[in-house]
């Protein structure tokens, strides 16, 4: 008998992360394997991200549209999710599926799973345990573990809160990142390939800046993207590569200080999406990464790279000897940057996030023992 297996998949953050288990997940025996591309992989605004899913080679089955917010006050974040979960209560009514892999927190993600649990579809929750204060998402992140069956978390701290939650202790277990696989295995580019996609020239000292909105002070966005802009427009020794914030509460005020900001400086530059093998070989490049993204908690601490973390969004996640916290003020941005520029670290001495064997050890898990519990319940 064969078996389905379901990803869902909402942004181009969460897709970059599943891509080495969408791989690997291809490879059992018996089982298909159907991506479930919905939020803003469909939204033109936020670069049409489902093209690069088709680009890498992956057929998407199932393409759930109008599954984002239309603007990003909290009205629209809220009818955003009451319309996801409407979408995916018609969606999970007339598809079955023996597993479905979540990531992460987001709202998106949060009305999918919710949709799920009154037909009791087997949820298997990538990257629960872990805190950020300063978004919404952590009661997110929390209410997606207790609606999921099975849990893979990225570092033995988040397990065990993991367990201390569900109290799925024989269901939950630590295998580390996906994104540690493909920092491993993909193919990132060179300086020179580089330039050629970004226009940029990474020999030359570089900040890489995400920076999302903090949702619970969402109205104080303003002011947050305004002391990022006054900073940055003072490092003129810098080039600077902003990818443009989420679609999250507040967002649109840091899109249009960002846009203002280039067309005020030739030095500063901003781009929407670069791709999982540009956003990752860029900050293999840069000389140090500036923002609140978790990606500098994860994937920076393979290099390992300074990354100096802005304000509260994360707020809670493990703090590795790579992160500076500093307050999203002019001065404080600066000072920062100023005091760790030319930091140094020994090559792969943050392993807290696995080995790189995380999408091999998922799978494993799969066919020995998740669905032959499956079967047997």
């Amino acid at each position: 008998m064969g078996v389905k297996i379901g990803i869902l998949t909402s942004s181009r953050a969460d897709y970059s992360i599943y891509y080495p288990l969408i791989l690997k997940a291809m490879e059992l025996p018996n089982t298909e394997v159907e991506i479930i591309a919905f939020g803003t992989h469909l939204s033109e605004n936020h670069g049409y991200t489902l093209n690069h899913i088709l680009a890498d080679g992956f057929e998407v089955k199932h393409q759930l549209k109008n599954c984002y917010a239309l603007d990003d006050s909290p009205l629209g974040i809220s009818l955003a999710m009451a319309n996801t979960s409407k979408v995916f209560a018609e969606f999970w009514n007339k598809n079955k599926f023996d597993l479905v892999f979540c990531l992460g927190d987001r709202y998106e993600m949060f009305a999918a799973v919710s949709a799920a649990v009154p037909f009791q579809i087997n949820i298997a929750h990538l990257y629960g345990g872990e805190r950020t204060e300063g978004a919404i998402d952590d009661c997110l992140r929390h209410a997606i573990s207790l609606m999921s069956t099975w849990h893979f978390t990225a570092c033995e701290d988040y397990k065990k809160r993991v367990e201390e939650l569900t109290l799925h202790k024989n269901r939950t277990f630590n295998y580390g990142h996906l994104s540690i696989d493909n920092l491993k295995r993909l193919p990132l580019l060179s300086i020179e390939d580089l330039k050629v996609k970004t226009g940029l020239d990474f020999s030359q000292p570089t900040i890489l800046c995400t920076f999302h909105p903090e949702t619970i002070n969402f109205d104080q966005n303003v002011i947050f993207a305004n002391e990022i802009a006054m900073a940055f427009s003072e490092l003129t020794e810098y080039q600077i590569l902003i990818t443009m914030p989420n679609s999250d509460t507040g967002s649109q005020p840091i899109r249009d200080e960002f846009t203002k900001l280039e067309s005020n400086n030739s030095n500063i530059h901003t781009t929407e999406n670069l791709g999982t093998i540009g956003y990752l070989s860029a900050m293999k490049h840069c000389s140090m990464m500036v923002g609140n993204t978790s990606s500098g908690f994860v994937e920076a601490s393979f290099f390992p790279k300074t990354v100096i973390n802005l304000g509260e969004r994360q707020t809670g996640r493990i703090v590795t000897s790579n992160i500076i916290n500093t307050k999203i003020t002019k001065h404080e941005i600066l000072g920062a940057i100023s005091a760790n520029r030319g930091n140094t670290y020994e090559e792969g001495k943050i392993q807290i996030y696995g080995n790189g064997e995380t999408a091999i050890s998922i799978c494993s898990e799969i066919q020995h023992h998740i669905l032959k519990n499956l079967y047997q319940s």
